[in-house]
């Protein structure tokens, strides 16, 4: 039996673009970061962190929807990470 999806809003952290998806329980941080650097042109040389802004905390690459607890209509912002120095 296929996992149920769930419906998801992925944002920028700027918010200037956004998408209703319907994601698999087994879709990871890091795919959904991909896709987003991929379909919206995000700077690919930048790294990106997957911050679940309903829940207030941020989802590890590797960890997937299940694992992360990421309920049906939570907001999942894609921030870059910043580093300092350079």
């Amino acid at each position: 039996m296929l996992p149920q999806t769930r419906k998801l809003q992925v944002r920028t952290a700027d918010q200037t673009r956004r998408a209703e998806l319907d994601l698999s329980p087994d879709e990871t941080g890091a795919a959904i970061i991909q896709s987003a650097v991929e379909h919206w042109a995000l700077p690919a040389d930048a790294d990106y962190a997957l911050v679940n802004v309903t829940q207030g905390r941020a989802l590890k690459p590797g960890e997937t929807l299940e694992e992360a607890g990421v309920a049906a209509g939570d907001v999942l912002e894609v921030q870059p990470v910043l580093v300092a120095g350079g």
